[in-house]
């Protein structure tokens, strides 16, 4: 038996289609299916309740994050491996017994991920080395995006890399990965102290260091959305993507930082963030057509920086849930 686990926040009608995305390509797995939901208000727990009765349903009456409702199936899991699929990913025929029939011919892989496609047909991130101040740079730069083959300016996505055979990485996301039951039993689950964003890479960070290998496998194929759960937080401010609530990514991102590096690399990564968006701020004191509205998005994006900074007390302190 394996067991598939899903994580939704308002996200009903997209959901039911993960579901029945799920169940088609199954393939005849012997499975259980877990839906863990963080207090929805649009009625997704009654969706999964009424129209999927065979799956196990996990109603929250509050938004516990991703990484606690992951936990929270986890500890009621009897599969001896865990899928986690995001209610914005619809996984692809044969997905689940590829990633399956590779976990049992890998018994020192600890996690797996799939190739995932934009709803385009685009192919978006799927293999990554864990972050840096560096890879941030290039990123917040623009470089690695002119430059997405270049095994250099996009080393942190593998630039150059055709995503066509498995691939050992750093860390995979966790829009589809396959997880071995064992490892968790002897690393642990995911840190709670992650609300969303970030726990997939300590987990994989944990993983490594314990000896377990993380690979990308290009025939788990799953199509992804992409943002589906933080879209529905009005009240935020989002990255350039759309898709990471901004304050949120940096909380996690500190935290991470703090706990798996140190205070050096913690404060270099946020000083680059910070340098970035000064220059942008510098830049557009200078008279031009959108200086202003620039100017503003940069200050504000400066004033996120330091508060999540100030909310985290440097990377130490993980907020009361819920953000």
């Amino acid at each position: 038996m394996i067991t598939i686990v899903i994580v939704s926040y308002n996200t009903r009608d997209i959901l039911r289609n993960c579901l029945e995305a799920l169940f088609r390509g199954s393939g005849g797995i012997d499975m259980e299916v877990f839906v863990v939901d963080n207090d929805s208000r649009d009625d997704s727990a009654q969706m999964v309740h009424e129209t999927f009765p065979q799956v196990r349903l996990i109603a929250n009456n509050a938004n516990l994050g991703f990484a606690a409702a992951n936990n929270q199936a986890f500890r009621q899991a009897k599969g001896r491996y865990i899928v986690l699929l995001n209610p914005d990913a619809y996984v692809g025929p044969s997905s689940i017994s590829n990633a399956v029939a590779f976990m049992d011919s890998n018994p020192g892989c600890g996690l797996c991920g799939g190739k995932i496609i934009s709803p385009e047909g685009r192919l978006e991130p799927s293999a990554r080395r864990f972050p840096s101040p560096l890879s941030k740079l290039l990123t917040l730069s623009g470089l690695s995006a002119k430059h997405p083959g270049s095994p250099i300016l996009n080393r942190h996505e593998f630039g150059g890399f055709a995503h066509d055979r498995p691939l050992e990485v750093d860390w995979v996301p966790g829009t589809f990965t396959i997880v071995r039951k064992k490892m968790l039993d002897e690393i642990g689950a995911f840190d709670e102290r992650f609300f969303i964003y970030y726990e997939e890479t300590d987990l994989c960070l944990r993983a490594k260091q314990a000896g377990w290998s993380i690979w990308f496998i290009p025939d788990a194929e799953v199509m992804h959305i992409g943002g589906a759960c933080s879209k529905t937080r009005k009240d935020k401010t989002y990255d350039e993507g759309a898709s990471q609530v901004l304050s949120f990514r940096m909380r996690s991102e500190w935290l991470y930082y703090r706990k798996n590096h140190g205070i050096i690399l913690l404060l270099a990564s946020a000083g680059v963030e910070l340098g970035w968006h000064a220059l942008r701020y510098l830049k557009n004191l200078i008279p031009s057509p959108g200086a202003d509205a620039k100017k503003a998005a940069a200050s504000a994006t400066i004033s996120q920086i330091m508060r999540s900074l100030k909310d985290t007390k440097l990377g130490t302190l993980s907020p009361q849930t819920p953000w």
